[in-house]
């Protein structure tokens, strides 16, 4: 064989060497590309399937059972008293934490309410609704609510629900919605934040048990809030109703 043959086989060769090299590379390439976009398909419905998981986590919460708060009673268990179950006499008060007119009821009626239930002659049992959330819109309504029913189970309703009222957003102002203000607000409670308290607030522990109240609210033929009855009759549709006269009927009723 000629030396020129023999150069022009080993050229040969070498470009075969070069294109084998070359299909290698790309096959490598080619195998990166399939293994990188299925682990980006993976990822991807690993995303849709949290983003599933975590939307249906919150229906559930809507939907969840209902978790009356501690010491909660009257039927469906839907009341949380304060006082004793001695005192002659029992104010039911149906309210909502964005209510701008349960609020003025509240800076109004507030310390004579606390004088008497201090004193053992009267015994109040608050209603939750919700109604502001479905006129103006939002969660705050209920999720203020919840965040109340929270603190009761750590045995300090009054005073949050005294400085949710002291804090209280404009109507329009869904301020409520934010668990952190929630939770910044019940900082102002002696002892009321703790990790227990924190995820009630967070998880929506009593969210259900809030629509389930307002729904009896809303079954009531109620016209709004604050309702509120004294033994039964509706006193904030008495218009020459003042706390002075609150309690000379409290005080009345004590005496026999």
């Amino acid at each position: 064989m000629s030396e020129k043959n023999r150069d022009g086989k080993r050229t040969a060769r070498e470009r075969l060497a070069v294109e084998r090299e070359k299909h290698k590379a790309a096959e490598k390439r080619r195998r990166a590309l399939i293994v990188g976009a299925a682990v980006v398909a993976v990822l991807g419905l690993a995303a849709v399937i949290g983003v599933i998981a975590a939307n249906a986590g919150r229906e559930g919460d809507a939907a969840g059972p209902v978790v009356a708060p501690s010491g909660a009673n009257g039927e469906d268990n839907l009341a949380i008293p304060v006082g004793r179950d001695t005192a002659e006499s029992t104010l039911t008060v149906w309210e909502d934490f964005r209510c701008p007119a349960c609020q003025s009821f509240e800076q109004t009626y507030r310390s004579t309410i606390h004088e008497l239930v201090d004193a053992g002659q009267l015994r109040v049992e608050y209603r939750l609704a919700t109604i502001i959330d479905g006129n103006m819109g939002g969660s705050g309504s209920r999720n203020a609510a919840n965040a109340a029913a929270c603190a009761q189970d750590a045995g300090r309703f009054t005073p949050y629900h005294d400085v949710l009222y002291d804090n209280q957003p404009p109507e329009t102002d869904d301020a409520f919605a934010s668990d952190a203000r929630l939770i910044e607000l019940a900082r102002k409670v002696d002892g009321l934040v703790t990790p227990a308290f924190r995820t009630c607030v967070e998880e929506g522990t009593h969210n259900s048990w809030v629509d389930k109240s307002n729904e009896a609210f809303n079954k009531g033929g109620f016209s709004g809030t604050p309702t509120v009855l004294l033994n039964g009759t509706n006193i904030y549709q008495d218009q020459t109703m003042t706390p002075a006269k609150l309690k000379q009927q409290v005080q009345e009723a004590a005496r026999g």
